[in-house]
Parts: structure tokens; C-alpha cells; sequence
């Protein structure tokens, strides 16, 4: 519960504090243990993304104040995300700052019905050649 209302709160020292004892009760049951690295990774995830969702830019250590950790661990967990594709980030480490790109829905619906337009033309060119034989 506490996890879950820190969430929702956006108070994310106590995210991380709850996500602790979360971790806790994974590594303790038997079953869930090979799992936790998952789950304490896709929970960081989302309070990132949740995090990231209101700025275009923030300042690292704005973000590692936020989340009450240092700035290398902000730099190396969002560094991994971003590099898996899973935030749509950039890092400037020299000005340290994460700025974030949305991808924009109209552009890639654009992209998306060019491909299935260029698709489309080639299947007709083959279909016009084999009728003209």
C-alpha cells in the first residue's frame, strides 16, 4: 500500500523507501525470488517515466534530489532505460540534463500508412506484371 500511494502521490524518496521493503518480500518468498530483479527494475522504470512525463528537460540533480539518491544512480539506471529503448530520453552529461523526446503519434501514423502505402503499390506492380504475361 505504501508503494502504491507514494506512486500515486509522486513522492518518490518514499517510492524508492517502499520499493526496499517490496524487494524484501520478494527475495524472502521462494517463488517470487528469481523474479525480483524484474520487478525492482520495471519499478523504477515506471516512476521515471512518471517523473519524466511533466518535463521536457530536468536537470539531473533535480531528479536525484527528487528520488533522494545520487546522481550517478540516476545517470546509470536512466542511461540503461534509454539505451533499451524503454524511455524516450536523452542524457547531456556534460549540461546534466535528461531531455525528453516524445515520439509524436502523428508522425509515426504518417510513417506507418507511407510503409503500408509503398507495400501496397509493390504488391500491384507484381500483380500488373504477372497479368501483362
Amino acid at each position: 500500500i505504501k508503494l502504491v500511494n507514494a506512486y500515486y502521490d509522486c513522492d518518490y524518496k518514499t517510492y524508492l523507501n517502499a520499493m526496499v521493503e517490496v524487494e524484501q518480500v520478494l527475495l524472502d518468498d521462494r517463488y517470487l525470488q528469481p523474479h525480483a530483479a524484474y520487478w525492482m527494475r520495471e519499478l523504477h522504470l515506471l516512476a521515471y517515466q512518471q517523473f519524466l512525463e511533466s518535463y521536457q528537460s530536468v536537470r539531473l540533480d533535480a531528479m536525484a534530489n527528487a528520488f533522494g539518491v545520487s546522481v550517478d544512480f540516476i545517470d546509470t539506471y536512466a542511461s540503461r532505460f534509454i539505451a533499451s529503448n524503454r524511455l524516450s530520453a536523452k542524457i547531456d552529461k556534460f549540461g546534466g540534463v535528461i531531455v525528453t523526446n516524445r515520439p509524436d503519434r502523428k508522425n509515426a501514423q504518417y510513417r506507418d500508412m507511407i510503409q503500408k502505402g509503398d507495400l501496397l503499390l509493390n504488391r500491384i506492380q507484381k500483380l500488373a506484371r504477372v497479368v501483362d504475361l
